[in-house]
Parts: structure tokens; C-alpha cells; sequence
């Protein structure tokens, strides 16, 4: 009997944990929201993942559950653990990537570089924190559910964020000067064993990452002390499965801890195409404890830029014709302005030559044309 896992979300990380299950001989079941999810092909229970008894249930077909997205309650995955499901990464893992005051306490007990950060409650905590800094701004941010560039503002008084605490505490942050962002990738299994994929620079619009480029250029110096830090934090909060740990690079080079991600992220899509082992491969390797594959890349370089809105079937030809080495993924949503509705990746020598034509391929089949704001 093959291996079983389950997957709550039915999101584009799902699907695209597919191709590799399929591969390895792995019968993947998907709890999906919608009978139209992304990964419908592998949708084997459409249901609400707030609701125990779904989740409970769902967990009966499978050996080992593991996550599209960190929104499933913690007090489900309790359950879960507490009847002797397998749930990789753990509820405790987790609670730091749901809950962004939680993974600024927990960076901070392990000594980790993060901006200045705190937990505000009333309008005059917003402003003590904004006098004992050096900048008339900062960043608030909405403990849980923020994403994608939702649920952050700068803000310059108390009342720019009087809305969010009438709801609860804001995550409040120092507003960094940075020169680019960052993200590194790692996998973890049960047994310890970890494996890292180069570091890569992103590149964003609006708040949304636009764009990857693997390895991340003129980074040599700093790519040893992103892995020593994500390996740091997979360790930590015991993490099992795919972390990727996005980070701002300061101004004077160095490294703060910005997002964490327990689940094959946005950022590590590229490797699908450029390492020997995608970060979807890897993930179900993880989280079902097999031997983690190679990290190591087929080619010098590859860009990856994200299709927003839609894609544009009739026009995916023509955006193949850039390039040999251009893939298309295509995440079967329906078009949406401004959503993630696929990506292009491209692999080669030069980012440069490689940005330009997956930047053209995009612009002929999206819907929002190039990207967000890209001109």
C-alpha cells in the first residue's frame, strides 16, 4: 500500500504537490474548500477546514497530514495529534507561522536578528513605540491573517491603525531601510536530517512578491548566515516539511527575520525548474520522514515571475515560444484582478537576459498584463 497524505487546503501548492506524488508513487488526498479548487484533481473531501469533525474525518484516510496554507486552528491540530494522527509541521510549529506576535517571541528567545518589535493595545502603546524609535513611522501589522501585502500599514500615529486594535492587539515593527529582500528555503524531516536550496532575492510590487531571482545575485557573503539562521529556526520551533524564511537585507548587509512559511512558498517556486529536487518533491519527502533529495541547481540561474489575474490559455503558446526553458504553471483559477493566478520560470546563465524574457512571456499571457504596477 502506498504511502497516503493528506493535504488541508486546495490551494495552487497543493496541485503542485501532485506531479512529484504521482512520481513517487505517493497517494496524495486534498481537503479542499471548493468542489473548484485549485488542486481539484486530487480533491478526495470538499469541506470547511475550521470545522473539526471535517478535519477528523478527513484524517482517517490518510497516514500523515500536512498543510496548503497555516490556517487551520490550533485547537483542531491538537485534536489530531491527541488521537495519533501524524501532523507534520506540529500544532507547536505552527502556532509561530499563524500567528505573527507569537514568531517574534519565539525568534527572540533564540537569540534570532528581528526588527524592534512589539505588541500594542491601545492607541497610546502605538504611540510610545513610534517616540522610542528613530523613524516618524513604523509598521502595524494584524497578528493573524495577514498576506501578500494584506494586513500591513505604516502608520504615524495611534489612529492610523484605531480600527484593528477596536478588534485586538496590533503586531507593531520598526520600519527597516533596507537595500532588498531575501528568502531561504530549507526542509526538515522527523529524524533531523535538513537540506537548503541556494538563497534567493525577491523582488516585489505592491507588497506582493513579483519576482525570483535563484541564486540570489551577488550574495555570496550573506547566503551562509541565511541558512545558519533558517536552519536555526527549523531546529528551534522543530518545523518538519518545507520552511521558507523571508528576510530584508539592512543597510549596512545585514539579515533581519521578516515572514516565516511552513509549506512550499511563493519564493521557491523557481526550484521546480532549477534544482534537482522542487521544494514539492521535498516537502512530501519531509513530512513522510524518506531521505530528503539533492538541492543542488541544473543551471547557473533562473527567474521566476508571477502571473496575476489570470492566464490567458489561448495565449500560453506564445509565451512557450520566448524560450526552450520557459515553463508555464498555470493554477486553474478563475481570473481575479491582482490574484496569483500562475507563474513563469525560466532557467539559464544570466538573470538579467532571463528576467527580460519571462517578463515577456508573462506580459503575453496574463490578464493584468506584466505584472503589478511593473512599469
Amino acid at each position: 500500500m502506498s504511502a497516503r497524505v493528506g493535504v488541508i487546503g486546495g490551494g495552487q501548492l497543493a496541485r503542485m504537490m501532485i506531479p512529484p506524488a504521482i512520481v513517487m508513487g505517493i497517494d496524495i488526498h486534498v481537503l479542499a474548500e471548493t468542489a473548484d479548487s485549485s488542486a481539484r484533481l486530487a480533491a478526495t473531501t470538499v469541506g470547511d477546514y475550521l470545522d473539526a469533525e471535517t478535519v477528523m474525518s478527513f484524517a482517517k484516510e490518510v497516514d500523515v497530514i500536512t498543510f496548503d496554507h497555516e490556517h487551520v486552528p490550533v485547537e483542531i491540530l491538537n485534536r489530531l495529534v491527541d488521537s495519533g494522527v501524524a501532523v507534520r509541521p506540529g500544532p507547536q510549529a505552527l502556532q509561530s507561522a499563524q500567528d505573527k506576535s507569537v514568531m517574534r517571541s519565539r525568534l527572540a528567545e533564540l537569540s534570532l536578528p528581528i526588527p524592534r518589535w512589539a505588541l500594542a493595545a491601545t492607541e497610546s502603546d502605538v504611540e510610545e513605540f513610534i517616540a522610542q524609535g528613530d523613524s516618524p513611522a513604523i509598521i502595524a501589522k494584524t497578528p493573524r491573517g495577514g498576506y501578500d501585502g494584506k494586513g500591513v500599514r505604516v502608520a504615524t500615529t495611534g489612529a492610523d491603525v484605531s480600527d484593528w486594535l477596536a478588534t485586538g492587539p496590533v503586531l507593531l515593527e520598526e520600519k527597516i531601510p533596507f537595500q532588498r529582500e531575501v528568502a531561504q528555503l530549507v526542509a526538515r524531516r522527523p529524524s533531523g536530517e535538513i537540506v537548503a536550496w541556494p538563497l534567493v532575492e525577491t523582488r516585489q510590487r505592491n507588497g506582493v512578491c513579483a519576482e525570483v531571482l535563484a541564486p540570489a545575485p551577488e550574495a555570496q557573503q550573506l547566503s551562509l548566515h541565511a541558512r545558519e539562521i533558517a536552519f536555526a529556526i527549523a531546529q528551534g520551533l522543530d518545523v518538519t516539511g518545507v520552511l521558507a524564511v523571508e528576510m530584508f537585507v539592512t543597510t549596512d548587509g545585514g539579515l533581519l527575520v521578516n515572514e516565516l512559511a511552513m509549506r512550499p512558498h511563493n519564493s521557491g517556486h523557481i526550484f521546480t525548474e532549477l534544482s534537482e529536487t522542487s521544494q514539492f518533491e521535498q516537502h512530501l519527502r519531509a513530512v513522510l520522514d524518506l531521505p530528503l533529495g539533492s538541492a543542488d541547481l541544473m543551471a547557473s540561474a533562473g527567474v521566476m515571475v508571477n502571473i496575476f489575474g489570470g492566464v490567458q490559455a489561448h495565449k500560453i503558446s506564445e509565451a512557450l515560444s520566448t524560450s526552450a526553458s520557459l515553463k508555464v504553471h498555470d493554477y486553474g483559477k478563475a481570473a481575479r484582478p491582482g490574484r496569483k493566478a500562475g507563474h513563469v520560470s525560466i532557467t539559464g546563465d544570466d538573470h538579467a537576459e532571463l528576467l527580460s524574457l519571462a517578463q515577456k512571456a508573462v506580459a503575453l499571457c496574463a490578464t493584468d498584463g506584466l505584472a503589478l504596477d511593473h512599469a
